[in-house]
């Protein structure tokens, strides 16, 4: 039964098994598709609005799905009345001064490259007036001004490649939770709520739902499981693994406390295409509720005694 489902949604797509998605224009019919599907009101109702930053830039591979990506935050937190928007692809951004005017940063699909896996890193090179030498001291400051800033009570919103922005980094891994490991070929992911009744989870169906994405695999701190894990993938529904996976699931969006601040990490998803579900625009819109502070809720890390 359960592949019967699978091929009905891959006919309704129009695709194959083995096809990825095409990029999808960005257009004001599009967007004004996002809107009407976006909550008429945010879940948690407050008196003051919050303001957040959508941060793209990206120096490694390009998601051709990063201004829908960027589009559809905004949309959906200018919809819910209770955010100002800001966007930025620039990295002078995260200087103290600069930070500090946020209630929570979006890092929207901010995949770095090389070695170094360091986006600091690689846009401070790319400008060309530092050194090797000050540009890994610049780099290194402006990366410990984001884990203070969390720290202190701020909030992070890390969606899809968001999560490879200082992918070599220790304490970026252990702030969001994992670092990036690799991923399969796209392919329709079952996704499915860890705690049904779980705040954050509301919108989402018991039974989860199907789209075509990454199936996104984590190394480095993923495996100490300090996190609460929302949404989920079956391992054995998963295929192209580099090998068998030893636990049961993997986990693909999570909370977790970080200091006195909050992170939200999504993977879903890599696709615009998927952002045409009502019930993850409600997610992401929860989820960055949480990440301002404005959803109190269950945060208690797993840990890696309760993982399947």
């Amino acid at each position: 039964m359960k592949y019967i489902v699978v091929f009905a949604f891959l006919l309704s797509l129009n695709i194959s098994p083995a096809q990825n998605l095409l990029p999808l224009e960005l257009t004001p019919n599009w967007l004004e598709k996002i809107k009407d599907l976006a909550p008429d009101e945010p879940t948690m109702v407050v008196d003051e609005k919050r303001d957040i930053l959508i941060f793209s830039l990206h120096t490694g591979y390009k998601h051709w799905t990063i201004p829908h990506t960027e589009a559809v935050v905004k949309t959906i937190a200018e919809k819910s009345g209770v955010f100002n928007v800001h966007m930025s692809k620039d990295i002078s951004m995260f200087e103290p001064g600069q930070l500090d005017q946020f209630d929570a940063i979006v890092l929207n699909n901010n995949c770095s490259v090389g070695e170094r896996r360091n986006l600091f890193w690689d846009q401070l090179k790319e400008e060309g007036s530092l050194s090797d030498e000050q540009c890994l001291e610049k780099a290194a400051e402006l990366e410990q001004n984001l884990l203070d800033y969390v720290s202190s009570g701020h909030g992070l919103m890390v969606l899809h490649g968001g999560i490879v922005m200082q992918n070599k980094s220790e304490a970026f891994g252990k702030m969001v939770g994992g670092s990036f490991d690799y991923h399969p070929k796209q392919q329709v992911i079952h996704v499915k709520p860890t705690d049904p009744s779980h705040p954050l989870l509301q919108g989402i169906d018991p039974e989860g739902f199907l789209h075509v994405d990454e199936p996104y695999l984590f190394n480095g701190a993923y495996f100490d499981y300090n996190f609460k894990p929302l949404l989920y993938m079956e391992c054995d529904e998963i295929h192209g693994f580099r090998k068998p996976p030893e636990e049961k699931v993997r986990y693909i969006s999570w909370i977790k406390d970080h200091g006195k601040g909050r992170v939200f990490f999504s993977s879903p998803s890599h696709n615009a295409q998927s952002m045409e579900n009502p019930a993850l625009l409600r997610f992401f819109l929860d989820g960055l509720q949480y990440a301002v502070g404005d959803f109190p809720c269950d945060a208690t890390p797993i840990g890696k005694v309760n993982v399947p």
